[in-house]
């Protein structure tokens, strides 16, 4: 990316506030995207974990898959899940505040003695696989999150910084050029009135 600029006082004034936005900013954004790249980590950590849970919560109820033939599906649904949003790391993300159930009437005497069970164990089984789903996508905004912020701190260490300091450097070599070349001029006109005067004077 090119930096434009002239070869002026204002100019020099300008690209000198702009590089110390960016280098004021740099250590922030830095800290952001560090902070990011472990939020990212722990959501993903979390997600698998619970995605373990969910497999093993399967496993632990394996034994019961004759009777879930008995099992009424329209017994339970699943009404509404509450979300909210919480910030992590300076980004809004969802996070799971409640799973709605519906819960069917039954005859606890003319059905099975596990029914009340079978919907203890789809709670936990429905409630295992939303979070890890929430978590996923939780994660999957951090990281485009962090990838934004690894562009951004890439482009004021590697690109806009530097550029700043060379045309900063450009116009104050092009200015105590000219302000040489004034002197070094001024200097022969004041060499070239003292030789005319002693021509005068001779």
């Amino acid at each position: 990316m090119a930096i434009k600029f002239q070869y002026n006082k204002t100019s020099l004034n300008n690209l000198g506030k702009q590089l110390k936005v960016r280098q004021k900013a740099l250590p922030t954004l830095q800290n952001k995207e560090s902070a990011l790249r472990i939020e990212v980590r722990k959501a993903k950590d979390y997600s698998d974990r619970l995605v373990a849970d969910l497999e093993a919560t399967r496993e632990r109820y394996d034994y019961l898959a004759s009777l879930w033939n008995e099992f009424e599906p329209s017994l339970i649904r699943i009404t509404d899940v509450e979300l909210e949003t919480v910030k992590v790391a300076g980004v809004k993300v969802p996070e799971l505040k409640d799973i709605h159930y519906e819960i069917e009437d039954f005859n606890a005497f003319a059905k099975p003695a596990w029914y009340a069970d079978g919907v203890s164990i789809l709670k936990e089984l429905t409630r295992l696989g939303i979070e890890s789903e929430v978590y996923q996508y939780k994660s999957r905004i951090l990281d485009y999150q962090r990838k934004k912020t690894t562009q951004k701190v890439n482009l004021y260490e590697k690109v806009q910084i530097p550029g700043y300091q060379e045309a900063i450097r450009k116009i104050k070599r092009y200015m105590e050029d000219e302000e040489n070349l004034s002197k070094a001029s001024s200097k022969i006109v004041k060499e070239r009135h003292a030789l005319e005067e002693e021509e005068e004077m001779a």
